[in-house]
């Protein structure tokens, strides 16, 4: 059986999440709405992204490893942080093979530095804004992830 778009009518599975024809989203996103310990859900879950250290805190504490959202937010940072330091290593090691090139090796790998780092603080700060909407944001491959390490209570 298929649905069609309420923007747009195109036909499509009923799987769909996003319409084909116009790019509309075909299902409300999951908002929080709760509160969990002292905090609302939508707090608790963008606390989780300042550091590693607030996502493990409250992958430990009672009331909010019970909470699905808090605990995809918190699973979403530390494979964030993670895939950081992947990243950064990478970077480093990019960074000595550039620095044998005379000054443009030098000149490529601070300008490389400078763009994934402004990309990753970009990321950081649109995790914490939809945390803060009370979004379920996922990222590309970790919020699989994450949301799979969520569900799995």
């Amino acid at each position: 059986m298929s649905i069609s778009c309420p923007q747009c009518a195109a036909q499509m599975p009923d799987e769909a999440v996003f319409c084909p024809g116009c790019g509309g989203t075909m299902r409300a996103p999951e908002r929080a709405q709760g509160k969990v310990g002292g905090f609302s859900e939508s707090i608790a879950g963008a606390l989780a992204y300042f550091t590693f250290v607030p996502a493990l805190v409250f992958l430990l504490l009672d009331p909010y490893k019970k909470d699905r959202f808090v605990r995809f937010h918190s699973f979403q940072c530390i494979f964030a942080w993670t895939a950081a330091f992947v990243i950064v290593a990478l970077l480093k090691i990019l960074a000595i093979i550039l620095f044998i090139i005379p000054f443009l090796g030098h000149l490529l790998a601070y300008l490389i530095s400078m763009v994934v780092g402004f990309g990753l603080v970009v990321i950081g700060v649109v995790l914490v804004v939809k945390a803060l909407q009370g979004e379920m944001f996922k990222l590309p491959v970790i919020g699989d992830m994450a949301e799979k390490q969520a569900n799995a209570v």
